[in-house]
C-alpha cells in the first residue's frame, strides 16, 4: 500500500524534481481549487512564509526548532526530501505518518478531482495544509518551492513573509536577471504583513522595498541592524555571539550559517511584537537542537573522520563560493572534491570555483534532470581540471576513500540528489516519526 501510494504521488503526477519543467505548474488556481476541496485548512493555524535563492531550507528548520522550543506545536514543510518522502511534512520535527499520507491519497483518489492535474508539489501542499490543521499546529513554517509569487504555498496569508537572499538560479521559470528573480520572490509580501529580507544590495533590494511600500508592509533587512555580532567555529560548533540572544552555539556549523542565523533573529525579534512568547533560552536551545528537533541533514554534515568527509547542500554559484571558502580554511593534506549536478545549473561557474590541485571525482544521480556524468567531465576539462568518472556517488566515495589519507579531506556537493543517494546508502535517516 505505501509503495502504491508513493507511485501514484511520485509517477503519475509530474514532479519537477523528476520532470523538470513538465512538473513546474505556475500559478494557483490548482492549489486554490484544492484548498477549497479541503475546505482551506491553511486558515486554521498561523504562517510564516519562506522564500529565497539559498538558506531557505535551513533558515526553515532553524526557525521551527526555536519555536518549537518556545512551546510551540509547529508544523513545517519543506523540499525537497533527501531519503523519504515524509521529511517533507513535520510537527513538532515528527514527520507526518505512512498512515495519514495513504490514507489522504487515497480520499483524494475518490474525490471528483478529474479536472484538476495538480501537480506532484501542488498535491503536497495540499496535503501538508490539511495535515496541520488536523494535527491543530500553532504556527507553521512554510517554505516555497519555486519562486514565490506563482508558487503553490503562496495562497496562504502568512503572519510574516521572510525572503532570505537572491541568485541566479531557475531563470527559465523566474527570470534572466536579479532584478526579475526578486520580483518573483517578492510575491510572497502580503498586504499589511511584515516582511523580514536576510541579505539583499542595489536593485535587488529597490525590488523588495517598492513591493513592501506598495503593499503598506514593513519591511526589515537583517543586515542592517544585525542581530549576530561574532560567528566562530569553537568546538564542533558554530558559536554566535549576538545583540539580544546572548552565545547561542549553533549544531549546524557551515560558515552560511551566520546570515542564516541573522535572519532568524531578526525574525524572531518581530514575532515578539505578534506576542509571541519568545524566551533567551529557549533560542539558544532551538539553535543548539535544531537537527534532533527537525531532523535537518546534508547541511555542512560530517560524514566520517580521518579522513574528514563532509557534505553539503550547495548546488548554485553563490551557496558554491561560501562552501569553497569554507573548504580553504580547513587543514588536510590533500583535498578530494565528488561533485554531480543538476543539468539546468551554472555548472561552468561552479566548477571555477573549487579550490586548486584538488583530486576530483565526476559523478550523477540517477535523475532525469541530472547532468550525465561525461558531460560533467567535459566541462571540466574545458575548464582546465581533470578528474575520473563514477556512476553512482558511493562509487565515487569509495574512490575517494580508497586514494585519501587520513589527514586528508573528501567533499560532496552540488546536487542534493546526489547527496540524497549517498545519505541513502550509507544507512542515514531521522528517526522522528509521527
Amino acid at each position: 500500500m505505501w509503495e502504491r501510494t508513493l507511485d501514484y504521488l511520485f509517477n503519475q503526477r509530474p514532479a519537477f524534481e523528476r520532470d523538470g519543467g513538465k512538473g513546474y505548474k505556475p500559478g494557483l488556481d490548482t492549489a486554490l481549487a484544492l484548498d477549497k476541496l479541503y475546505k482551506e485548512p491553511h486558515r486554521r493555524f498561523r504562517i510564516i512564509h519562506i522564500a529565497g535563492t539559498n538558506g531557505k531550507g535551513s533558515t526553515a528548520h532553524l526557525l521551527a526548532s526555536c519555536l518549537q522550543q518556545c512551546g510551540y506545536r509547529v508544523g513545517l514543510f519543506t523540499s525537497p526530501h533527501l531519503i523519504d518522502f515524509r521529511e517533507r511534512i513535520r510537527v513538532n520535527g515528527r514527520k507526518i505518518s505512512r498512515n495519514f499520507v495513504m490514507q489522504w491519497v487515497s480520499d483524494y483518489q475518490k474525490k471528483d478531482t478529474a479536472d484538476m492535474k495538480p501537480s506532484f508539489f501542488e498535491l503536497t501542499t495540499a496535503m501538508a495544509f490539511d495535515y496541520f490543521a488536523w494535527r491543530n499546529v500553532n504556527v507553521a513554517v512554510i517554505e516555497t518551492g519555486l519562486g514565490g509569487r506563482l508558487d503553490s504555498t503562496n495562497i496562504v496569508m502568512p503572519e510574516m513573509s521572510i525572503i532570505t537572499n537572491i541568485g541566479m538560479e531557475h531563470q527559465q521559470f523566474l527570470g534572466n536577471t536579479l532584478e526579475e528573480i526578486a520580483h518573483e520572490k517578492a510575491g510572497i509580501i502580503k498586504h499589511g504583513q511584515p516582511v523580514v529580507v536576510g541579505r539583499a544590495t542595489g536593485v535587488v533590494r529597490d525590488v523588495f522595498e517598492s513591493e513592501a511600500k506598495r503593499l503598506y508592509s514593513e519591511i526589515r533587512f537583517a543586515q542592517d541592524k544585525p542581530e549576530v555580532l561574532k560567528a566562530q567555529h569553537v568546538n564542533g560548533v558554530l558559536r554566535l555571539t549576538t545583540k539580544s540572544y546572548g552565545t547561542i552555539n549553533c549544531e549546524l556549523t557551515g560558515d552560511y550559517q551566520a546570515e542564516n542565523a541573522n535572519t532568524v533573529l531578526t525574525t524572531l525579534n518581530l514575532l515578539k511584537r505578534l506576542k509571541y512568547r519568545i524566551k533567551e533560552k529557549a533560542i539558544q536551545e532551538g539553535f543548539a537542537n535544531v537537527i534532533e528537533n527537525t531532523g535537518l541533514m546534508a547541511r555542512w554534515m560530517k560524514l566520517g573522520e580521518k579522513p574528514l568527509t563532509i557534505c553539503d547542500s550547495a548546488h548554485n554559484p553563490d551557496a558554491m563560493e561560501i562552501a569553497m571558502r569554507q573548504l580553504r580554511g580547513e587543514t588536510f593534506d590533500q583535498l578530494h572534491v565528488i561533485l554531480g549536478f543538476m543539468g539546468d545549473k551554472d555548472v561552468s561557474a561552479m566548477l571555477n570555483m573549487i579550490p586548486a590541485n584538488s583530486k576530483l571525482y565526476f559523478t550523477q544521480a540517477q535523475n532525469k534532470r541530472s547532468l550525465p556524468v561525461k558531460k560533467l567531465q567535459q566541462l571540466a576539462h574545458i575548464a582546465g581540471m581533470e578528474g575520473n568518472t563514477y556512476p553512482t556517488v558511493t562509487a565515487a566515495l569509495a574512490a575517494a576513500r580508497e586514494a585519501a589519507g587520513e589527514n586528508d579531506l573528501i567533499y560532496v556537493g552540488g546536487s542534493m540528489y546526489v547527496l540524497a543517494e549517498l545519505l541513502t546508502a550509507m544507512g542515514f535517516d531521522d528517526q522522528l516519526e509521527s
